[in-house]
């Protein structure tokens, strides 16, 4: 059972900080100073010092309050700190977990990271044990997000939402961009376009972030333009990303962004340029995961449908997509499908 630390609350009243003013000073979620008040968590070493002097205390006066947390007489609190889980067992099973997840394997990768989650006891003190926790929650995220459960408890949201938080407490900037960027895909498919535009375009210039990930944010604006109804302004993103993923040699990414490049075009009232864009990404998509074969026929079936005279051709494409996404419980691919044939009976 977490014991609470009473006098490090009582410390940081006396310091004039509510909890959230607390957590705005040291950069993070309020969440996380209540964890460390309740004695769930304490903070990484490297965040001490800071935590001290907005205190106003000393180094050693704040270990004693984070030691209120302890049990008294604890035979652990002289001892070096080992993990209390198979940090390499764990990591072989979120490798074998983002297997299943590429397949779409959704049940196999959820089997694999829930139960570790449902394991281990969050420890800050443990480091290997929180940066796995927190990495086995961005993939939880993941899992829930391409199964359409978006917002909400037991949601993608949630799931990343506090890994970010971990992140943070860890110091791991680039891991904490990622959700960032994860936590805008959220967004635009909850229909907040503009928004995620917004956070997409933010991130194309972070430097947290590896190069692929700036260029999938620099296209991913684009997109969520393109559904704002501003393919114009769409294009002028997605071309750049495309140039940028062939240096990069990301030759899926490559592909992507064409069927992208072919919708804004769609979307602009240009069939000529949106038919030649999806004939580049059909030319190069090659042997896609699930995920991957539904997404580019449903773009494909966008396009067949905007002709008369391949009409007919669209409705079996995209009902082959349909097929595929309801096999793997792709639920936000189904609910595109299924919003792609209102709109057009409509």
């Amino acid at each position: 059972m977490n014991t609470p630390r009473i006098n490090l609350k009582r410390a940081r009243k006396a310091a004039g900080y509510t909890q959230e003013t607390f957590a705005y000073a040291l950069e993070v979620d309020p969440r996380t100073v209540k964890r460390w008040e309740n004695g769930v968590w304490a903070p990484s070493p490297a965040r001490r010092s800071e935590i001290a002097r907005l205190l106003g205390i000393s180094l050693s006066e704040l270990e004693m309050l984070l030691a209120d947390a302890e049990p008294v007489g604890s035979e652990n609190e002289q001892r070096p700190y080992v993990s209390t889980v198979d940090c390499e067992s764990w990591s072989d099973d979120l490798d074998r977990a983002i297997v299943h997840f590429g397949r779409q394997d959704f049940p196999g990768a959820t089997m694999l990271v829930d139960r570790w989650l449902r394991r281990f006891l969050p420890d800050s003190n443990d480091t290997c044990g929180m940066s796995l926790y927190a990495r086995s929650l961005r993939l939880q995220g993941d899992l829930r997000q391409d199964q359409g459960l978006l917002r909400g408890p037991l949601s993608a949201r949630q799931s990343y939402s506090l890994a970010r938080e971990i992140f943070t407490e860890l110091g791991m900037h680039r891991r904490v961009a990622q959700i960032d960027l994860q936590l805008a895909v959220n967004e635009e498919m909850t229909g907040a376009h503009r928004r995620a535009a917004e956070k997409y375009f933010d991130l194309a210039d972070d430097v947290r972030l590896s190069g692929r990930d700036r260029a999938r944010s620099r296209l991913w604006v684009g997109t969520a333009l393109s559904k704002a109804d501003d393919p114009e302004q769409a294009i002028q993103f997605i071309e750049p990303a495309i140039i940028e993923f062939d240096r990069l040699e990301e030759p899926l990414d490559w592909s992507t962004a064409h069927q992208k490049l072919a919708l804004a075009h769609r979307s602009a009232g240009d069939l000529q340029r949106a038919t030649a864009a999806i004939s580049v990404a059909l030319d190069a998509h090659g042997s896609g995961t699930p995920m991957q074969q539904v997404r580019l026929d449903t773009a494909y079936s966008h396009i067949l449908l905007s002709d008369p005279r391949t009409e007919t051709a669209g409705h079996r494409r995209l009902e082959d997509a349909a097929d595929v996404a309801r096999q793997y419980g792709m639920m936000h691919q189904l609910q595109s499908i299924r919003s792609l044939r209102l709109a057009q009976e409509g």
